[in-house]
């Protein structure tokens, strides 16, 4: 990335900073609100929640306010946080750097696992409270929070940590990739239902129709973070799992790909097989309130970047909303 795209993305970040210590300002001096919110992102469109998973910013720098930034610039007001940048902000050890001798390195990473682990368990809750607020304050909500703690190999400690975290950020919900052992499903629906925090288990091609069944049945607090995309890319239709399951979807992923018979391809959205105006509609329709995620997988076109692509799916989805 050039420099000057770098000191740009500094300015940025700098600039969301500002624009909370504005709104500070403005609310101890009594200002009202209407102009207060002047400015502030906004992707509810007909009761429809829009938010961005921060995994779609991957190709840039990504601390926490750099992130922020790329939200007021794409009109994006609630995100699925992914956890290194909110971990960095809260003062989380870092990974070793890579030095090219594979044993020397797992040796590192072991290491390294181990130094985070004690710090997931011990860091106070200030920090993630602190990044809510700077969010909040610049008008965009946090209501998920994928952090790399609530694996098989994780401690109990760090899976705590997960939705006590998740809970300081505002989120309801601590999202991780579909386990394949039942009895890990098991195990974080009951430290799930201690926090009162959803966990929702996310799907790639292995979605199916039941897949989730199991675990709901497990505890009241998992649930899907389902992914529209990839369930058409399986063969599967996205709209009867929606209508079926909407009491158990804490968030969707929304992406536009082919079918299975078509080939799978990611696509920028209206080029795909994925049904993403009926699905909005039908959440606006029906009154449903879990957030639509955007997931920004398809290649970014020569001369964008992500936060433009972003901002392209933002205004589809308020489009395809007549919002």
């Amino acid at each position: 990335m050039s420099e000057r795209k770098l000191s740009r993305r500094r300015f940025l970040a700098s600039a969301s900073v500002a624009a909370v210590g504005i709104g500070v300002a403005s609310r101890a001096f009594g200002v009202p609100a209407y102009i207060r919110n002047l400015g502030k992102p906004n992707s509810l469109f007909k009761g429809v929640q829009v938010g961005v998973i921060t995994y779609s910013f991957r190709t840039m720098p990504s601390s926490a306010e750099e992130l922020l930034s790329y939200c007021l610039e794409a009109n994006v007001s609630a995100v699925e946080l992914m956890g290194p940048a909110a971990e960095a902000f809260a003062g989380a050890p870092q990974p070793p750097a890579k030095s090219g001798d594979g044993e020397e390195e797992n040796g590192e990473r072991k290491a390294y696992l181990s130094t985070l682990a004690d710090w997931r368990a011990q860091v106070p809750m200030t920090k993630f409270e602190q990044l809510r607020k700077i969010y909040n304050d610049a008008g965009v909500s946090i209501y998920g929070y994928k952090p790399s703690a609530l694996g098989t190999n994780n401690t109990d400690a760090e899976i705590d940590y997960a939705f006590r975290a998740a809970k300081a950020l505002g989120a309801n919900q601590a999202n991780v990739e579909f386990p394949k052992d039942p009895a890990h499903t098991k195990r974080l629906g009951a430290i799930a239902a201690r926090n009162k925090v959803y966990v929702g288990y996310h799907g790639h091609l292995q979605q199916t129709f039941d897949m989730w069944d199991a675990a709901i049945e497990q505890s009241a607090y998992n649930a899907a973070n389902f992914d529209m995309g990839h369930y058409v890319a399986a063969g599967y239709d996205p709209i009867a799992f929606i209508e079926a399951k909407h009491r158990h979807i804490v968030s969707m992923h929304v992406k536009d790909r082919k079918s299975k018979a078509n080939g799978g391809a990611n696509l920028p959205w209206g080029e795909g097989d994925t049904p993403i105006t009926e699905a909005l509609q039908l959440m606006a329709m029906r009154n449903y309130k879990f957030p639509a995620t955007v997931e920004l997988e398809y290649p970014i076109p020569e001369g964008s970047d992500a936060v433009k692509e972003v901002a392209r799916c933002v205004a589809y989805a308020r489009e395809a909303l007549k919002a």
